[in-house]
């Protein structure tokens, strides 16, 4: 997947050092309750479909975005379900990066699922009973989303 250009400017200022990073994540669910979950091309691991804020770009807009340049599926935002901050991670290259995700409750509109990026290896709608296996964060804003709340979940100080 494509490094966006506003990163790579940033890299050439900073290197490889710790970049603070807004991420979105569209947690996609139909009629019949079944998540749409895309198998990560960087990876190999299924997971929420989820992207980068572009410089400007709002949140809802961006997952808006995300969900139908990775998946083909227009969506709808029904809430943001949870706000969280990651543990800081690297990449093979060296190049260090956290993220804040905002995550949001979604509904699809219109569209059928397929892979519609080099991003994603496949994409899929799964009951919540039968996901292939997700990481520990995934999993945490999924059940978030799920939970039928108005209130978006944030670690209280």
């Amino acid at each position: 997947m494509p490094t966006p250009e506003f990163i790579l400017a940033l890299r050439e200022q900073v290197g490889h050092d710790l970049l603070w990073l807004t991420g979105v994540t569209a947690v996609i669910v139909d009629d019949e309750g079944r998540v749409l979950l895309g198998q990560r091309s960087d990876t190999g691991r299924w997971a929420l479909i989820s992207g980068i804020l572009e410089p400007g770009e709002q949140p809802a807009v961006a997952v808006v975005r995300e969900a139908f340049e990775e998946t083909g599926v227009h969506i709808e935002v029904e809430r943001i379900s949870s706000v969280v901050t990651g543990p800081p991670a690297a990449y093979p290259n060296g190049d260090r990066v956290q993220f804040m995700d905002v995550a949001f409750r979604c509904r699809p509109v219109s569209g059928e699922a397929r892979v519609n990026d080099d991003e994603s290896l496949a994409v899929g709608w799964f009951a919540p009973d039968e996901l292939p296996p997700l990481d520990d964060e995934q999993q945490e804003r999924l059940l978030q989303a799920l939970k039928d709340e108005p209130a978006a979940y944030f670690v209280r100080p």
